[in-house]
């Protein structure tokens, strides 16, 4: 891995090319969108030509943060910025040719490979809190629109502010963000509070199936095609159902296993304060923070539940005898 980049270092980087493409990782979330979306924002306003790109379609619920660009034809010969991306792979399937070709790549996950030339790298809740540190060190002003995009991701990778990641200096960057003028009512309650008949829907179906080893420490819930199928939801009803296992009393591992072909599963672990997430999700190829992590499994549901129960034993002495 090259040198962890000072602040200064990242925002020098940033302004020495005019034209930049901005990407996110697959599956998109509050935090890669609002950071991708505030940061070409800010280049923006120092006159660059931005384009954001990402692997799958963004839920209609951050229309708030898109509304209103215009991109700007930047290829081929531009620089490039991975947002919150930890593992090129992240990028998916339709980003796999800019894998290799990434400039630099702002992130706060410590299990980050370093694939990118250079690396700012800060153990935040939020890659967001990063990205409004390096749009303040390249002097831009920070606008209710910028400001809108960066509380959006503090606000989404910290559950509202519920989360154990959630520090001091979270909330006194989503102040700051709060003074310039923004509607965090209205954010806070369609990220959070808001959910469609299809999404509830998809909940109950998950609900049903899931499943309690040893004693109810751990729960594990399935995400089937056949229920995305029946129930008809789209990427935009995915958000915050990895969090659901381990919301119920007693659950030390909560296991969300999304099957996002056939036989591969897109599998999201949390975990409470004396468990570690990334040590688990590490032992099967994947990685994240202590208490959110993932990794993605090939097999039958019931032969990765298999895998993910033996790592889970590893990486969890006395799971099972404690129970």
């Amino acid at each position: 891995m090259n040198p962890i980049l000072t602040l200064e270092e990242a925002c020098d980087v940033l302004r020495r090319q005019d034209r930049w493409l901005i990407l996110t990782h697959q599956y998109p979330d509050g935090d890669t969108i609002g950071s991708a979306f505030a940061l070409a924002r800010a280049l923006r306003a120092l006159g660059k030509k931005v384009r954001v790109r990402c692997a799958d379609p963004i839920p209609d619920k951050y229309d708030y943060i898109t509304e209103g660009i215009v991109w700007d034809d930047v290829e081929p010969d531009c620089g490039v910025c991975a947002v919150d991306v930890a593992d090129p792979r992240l990028l998916g399937a339709a980003l796999s040719d800019w894998a290799d070709r990434v400039d630099l790549c702002i992130d706060h996950h410590a299990s980050n490979t370093g694939y990118a030339r250079q690396l700012l790298l800060r153990d935040y809740a939020a890659a967001a809190m990063l990205v409004f540190e390096v749009i303040r060190g390249l002097g831009v002003t920070v606008d209710p629109a910028i400001a809108e995009c960066l509380y959006t991701g503090i606000a989404t990778d910290t559950g509202c502010f519920k989360y154990s990641n959630t520090d001091p200096l979270t909330h006194r960057m989503a102040a700051d963000l709060m003074e310039v003028g923004i509607r965090t009512a209205q954010i806070n309650r369609a990220m959070f509070d808001t959910k469609s008949r299809t999404r509830i829907e998809l909940e109950r179906m998950a609900l049903a199936e899931m499943r309690f080893e040893w004693n109810g420490r751990c729960a594990l819930m399935p995400i089937t095609r056949h229920m995305l199928t029946v129930s008809q939801a789209h990427e935009d009803n995915m958000e915050g159902l990895a969090a659901i296992p381990r919301q119920i009393e007693g659950v030390w591992v909560g296991v969300t296993l999304r099957e996002i072909e056939p036989d591969r599963f897109k599998v999201s672990v949390r975990t409470g304060a004396h468990v570690s997430a990334s040590d688990i999700c590490a032992r099967l190829g994947g990685g994240g923070h202590a208490a959110a992590a993932g990794c993605t499994l090939s097999g039958s549901l019931s032969q990765v539940e298999g895998q993910l129960l033996d790592a889970i034993r590893a990486a969890v002495p006395g799971i099972e005898t404690d129970a």
